[in-house]
């Protein structure tokens, strides 16, 4: 199994293909897995990196840590693997982390690919919406709470539990300490001002029926970046990878190679 020391933390990655590196980072509780059909995709065109955060998967779970580690951690990879400069990819959680490697080292972003992404939370997207629809989750268990959120995350369900089964992501392998670990690191980061001195072209996709991080957040971001790409995917809630993987493959490739 291929780990790397990040300032401490062994953290674990997967690599495929050749070509321009491109990094793909995964949303909160999940892990490099999540990315297998993207890998299988984009390894045909470009060198595909994919690992588990900090506190995720196959990686080091420490029971404290920041956004910054995230970020840094990211750089870590790059040195790790020798790469100067990368294209990035993040997915909701990934998304801040990507944001965050963009505005504090620019040089090694080559472009960048924000999905479902927001510019700035008081807590992580998956709290806020805990939080918003309590009343109906009292006195569920974890998995009931998730499955009944789901209405309010996602479009097409039917696909995203496939993926999550396909995936190995229906039973979470994270306690509920690390759980709230993961959570925290996420709490109260606004990357509003430095936005605009983005200049590594960048995609932004929303889907209209995500609950967690829906279009408006997107759009707001996009606005901060100077002539970044915004696209809303409309037949998809917060998983437009999986809700229409044919066309954000597409769409994403397009960009990436154009």
């Amino acid at each position: 199994m291929p780990k790397f020391d990040a300032n401490g933390v062994e953290l674990y990655y997967e690599e495929a293909g050749e070509g321009t590196p491109l990094v793909l980072i995964h949303g909160l509780t999940a892990n490099a897995r999540a990315f297998q059909e993207e890998v299988d995709y984009f390894q045909e065109n470009f060198r595909v990196i994919t690992y588990d955060c900090r506190g995720h998967g196959r990686s080091d779970k420490p029971l404290s840590f920041t956004l910054n580690d995230h970020i840094e951690d990211v750089i870590a990879l790059l040195d790790h693997l020798n790469i100067k400069k990368a294209h990035v990819l993040g997915v909701s959680m990934g998304s801040y982390i990507a944001q965050g490697v963009v505005l504090a080292h620019p040089e090694r972003v080559e472009k960048l690919v924000l999905v479902v992404s927001k510019s700035n939370g008081k807590t992580s997207s998956t709290m806020e919406l805990f939080n918003r629809y309590a009343d109906e989750i009292e006195g569920m268990d974890e998995q009931q709470q998730q499955k009944h959120l789901f209405k309010y995350m996602f479009h097409n369900i039917a696909a995203v539990e496939e993926w999550q089964e396909e995936s190995g992501l229906n039973d979470p392998d994270l306690t509920i300490v690390q759980q709230a670990a993961a959570n925290k690191a996420l709490e109260g980061f606004d990357f509003r001002s430095a936005l605009p001195t983005v200049v590594s072209p960048t995609l932004v996709i929303s889907g209209t029926h995500d609950g967690l991080n829906p279009p408006e957040r997107g759009r707001e971001l996009a606005g901060l970046i100077g002539d970044a790409v915004f696209v809303e995917f409309e037949d998809s809630g917060h998983a437009p990878n999986v809700e229409e993987r044919e066309r954000f493959l597409e769409v994403v490739t397009d960009f990436l190679m154009a």
